[in-house]
C-alpha cells in the first residue's frame, strides 16, 4: 500500500495501526503515546491518501470511508502526524504539490468586490444555529487572550477585546471603523468602554442582521452603526481602525489595495490595529481542504508578506505582538463545545456536516500546535507620534478595565 509506505517515512513517534481497505494491519510509531488505530473502506485510498494527503485525508474522514476507532478520535489522528510532520511537508510529492498551489495562488484568492461578498457568504451566511453550538455568548468567532491558565473561554474573549482596546488608545467621541465587524460584538465594546462612534462593516447578511438587532437592543443604534458593504466603497476618514480576523480573507493580490485603503481611511494622526492569524516560516499555500470545504479565497500571511507592503504604502509599524498558541487553545474549546451539541448540529445539517466541521475544528487547532501558525497584531499609524512612546499607556488601560464585569454584554442567539 503507497500510504503506508508514506507513513513509514512521516511517523517516528507515537503509536498508529493502519487497517486497510483488505483488512492488512499496519503499525507505524515507537508505540508511545496513546494508540489510534484508523480504517480505510475504499481501496481508493491507498493511492489517494499518499498522493494528496492535504486534501483527502479531511474528504475521507467527511465521506466516512476513513474512521477512526474509539477511544481516539479525528483530533488525534491529526496531532500525531502533524506532530511528526511539524512545518514541513508529508513526503516530496506533497511539497511539490504545494509549490504548484502557491505558483497559482494568486489566481485562488483573487477577491474582487462581488467574488469576495460570495465567498464570505460560504462560511459565515451559516444556519446561525451552528456559531451559538461552540462560540461564546458574545460570539466571538476569533483568537481569544488567554491571560491565565484554566481561563473561561468567555473571559478570554473579553481579554481580547481589552487587548485590542488598550493598543488603540481611544478617547471619547473619536471614530472607529471595524473592517468585518462581525455579529458586532467588538463594536459594542468598543463603544460601551471608550464612549466611541463605531461604523462596522461585514459583507455577511447574517452578521449584519444580528450586529444591527444587539446594537438596537443595547440602546447604542445612535453611536455604533452596521453596514452590509465591503469597506472598499468607503470614502471617509476615522481616528481608529480596527480589523479582526478579516485580513486572512484579504488575499496576497490585495494586500496594498487593503492597506493603502487602510492609509487613505485613517486621519493624519490616525491608529489602526489589524489582527490576523500568520505563519512564522515562509509564504506559503492555503490548505486544499480548507480552500474547498471552509475559505475559500482564504490565505494565511507570512511576516515577509505584510511588512513590504506597509512600507511601500508610507504605514508605520509602531507595534507588533505576536500571540503563540493563544488560538489553539480558543479552537481546543471550540471543538469541546461542538462535539458536547454535536446531535443539535446534525439536526441543523447532517452527519456529513458535522465531520467536515469536527475535522476543520481539529485541524486547525493542531496547525497552531505543530505547523507554526500564530496570530499577529500590527499596530499602525501615519505619524510616528501618533502614540505615546512606551507601551505603559496599554498595560494601565487593560488594568484599569481588568476587573470590570460588563453588565450589559448579553446573549446573542439566532432568534
Amino acid at each position: 500500500m503507497l500510504f503506508g509506505w508514506v507513513l513509514q517515512k512521516i511517523v517516528r513517534h507515537g503509536d498508529l495501526t493502519v487497517i486497510d481497505a483488505d483488512g492488512k494491519e499496519l503499525r507505524f510509531g515507537d508505540g508511545t503515546g496513546h494508540p489510534v488505530t484508523i480504517r480505510l473502506h475504499h481501496k481508493s485510498l491507498h493511492h489517494k491518501l499518499a498522493l494528496n494527503p492535504y486534501l483527502h485525508l479531511g474528504e475521507a474522514y467527511m465521506d466516512g470511508t476513513l474512521t477512526v476507532d474509539e477511544p481516539a478520535g479525528i483530533y488525534d489522528l491529526l496531532d500525531l502526524l502533524l506532530s511528526n510532520i511539524g512545518t514541513g511537508w508529508a513526503h516530496p510529492l506533497a511539497s511539490l504539490l504545494g509549490t504548484l498551489r502557491r505558483a497559482r495562488r494568486r489566481i485562488d484568492q483573487y477577491n474582487p468586490l462581488g467574488k469576495a461578498q460570495a465567498n464570505v457568504a460560504h462560511h459565515y451566511d451559516l444556519d446561525g444555529g451552528i456559531y451559538d453550538l461552540f462560540l461564546d455568548e458574545d460570539k466571538q468567532y476569533s483568537c481569544a487572550y488567554f491571560e491565565r491558565p484554566g481561563q473561561s473561554l468567555e473571559d478570554a474573549q473579553l481579554a481580547k477585546k481589552r487587548h485590542i482596546a488598550a493598543k488603540l488608545k481611544i478617547e471619547p467621541g473619536m471614530r472607529v471603523l471595524d473592517i468585518g465587524c462581525g455579529w458586532g460584538g467588538l463594536g459594542l465594546y468598543l463603544a460601551e468602554e471608550t464612549g466611541a462612534k463605531v461604523l462596522g462593516v461585514t459583507l455577511s447578511k447574517e452578521q449584519h442582521r444580528v450586529a444591527l438587532r444587539r446594537a438596537a437592543e443595547r440602546g447604542l443604534a445612535d453611536r455604533v452603526k452596521f453596514g452590509l458593504m465591503d469597506y472598499r466603497v468607503l470614502d471617509d476618514q476615522f481616528d481608529r481602525i480596527v480589523s479582526v480576523g478579516m485580513f486572512e480573507h484579504v488575499g496576497v493580490n490585495h494586500y496594498t489595495e487593503y492597506f493603502r485603503h487602510i492609509r487613505n481611511l485613517l486621519k493624519p494622526d490616525g491608529v489602526a490595529l489589524i489582527h490576523t492569524i500568520g505563519r512564522l516560516d515562509v509564504p506559503g499555500a492555503t490548505n486544499p481542504w480548507i480552500k474547498k470545504y471552509i475559505f475559500p479565497g482564504g490565505y494565511i500571511p507570512a511576516l515577509s508578506e505584510v511588512a513590504p507592503v506597509l512600507e511601500k504604502e508610507g504605514l508605520l509599524l509602531g507595534d507588533l505582538e505576536v500571540l503563540r498558541l493563544h488560538y489553539a487553545e480558543t479552537l481546543r474549546e471550540w471543538r469541546r463545545r461542538f462535539m458536547a451539541k454535536r446531535d443539535f448540529a446534525a439536526r441543523i445539517y447532517d452527519e456529513r456536516f458535522c465531520r467536515m466541521w469536527e475535522f476543520y475544528l481539529a485541524g486547525s487547532e493542531t496547525s497552531f500546535r505543530h505547523e507554526g501558525m500564530v496570530v499577529f497584531q500590527f499596530q499602525i499609524a501615519k505619524e510616528i507620534g501618533a502614540l505615546p512612546i512606551t507601551r505603559d499607556y496599554m498595560l494601565d488601560w487593560e488594568r484599569a478595565h481588568r476587573d470590570e464585569v460588563p453588565q450589559r454584554q448579553t446573549a446573542i442567539g439566532a432568534d
